[in-house]
């Protein structure tokens, strides 16, 4: 069957987790524009470039994702889990490294628990979908 058209099956698990994902990318830019020393920077002028281009980035993949879950469509899914994996794999070890956590032992349990093994789990259900007909 054509991987376009085909709609997956999406269990509560999985929705959980796909919220899981989506959130924080409408949450983040709503907390990077009305706090724009959030994102951190020397002047006022990056500090709003930043905001906006961190916005810009995360409602793209945040209405992506709704997309994806309207249509569920296994393929695009994974994929936008595997990107924000990918961004999260970076983001987590960049906040340690440069100090930003207030307390190290929550950004890691954060990061593991709440993106790193949901995110697994649902790329290898996904992965399952996907490969069902072949």
């Amino acid at each position: 069957m054509n991987q376009i058209t085909q709609k997956t099956t999406i269990p509560w698990w999985l929705t959980i987790i796909l919220i899981l994902e989506i959130w924080p990318m409408f949450v983040g830019p709503y907390l990077a524009i009305t706090n724009p020393a959030f994102l951190g920077g020397p002047d006022a002028s990056t500090l709003v470039v930043g905001s906006l281009i961190y916005l810009a980035r995360n409602f793209a993949v945040g209405f992506a994702f709704l997309i994806a879950i309207y249509l569920k469509n296994a393929p695009m899914l994974f994929i936008l889990i595997f990107i924000r994996l990918f961004t999260d794999l970076i983001d987590g070890p960049a906040f340690l490294a440069f100090g930003m956590a207030a307390n190290e032992t929550r950004l890691i349990s954060v990061f593991v628990l709440g993106y790193y093994i949901p995110a697994l789990f649902a790329m290898r259900y996904l992965w399952k979908q996907m490969t069902l007909d072949s």
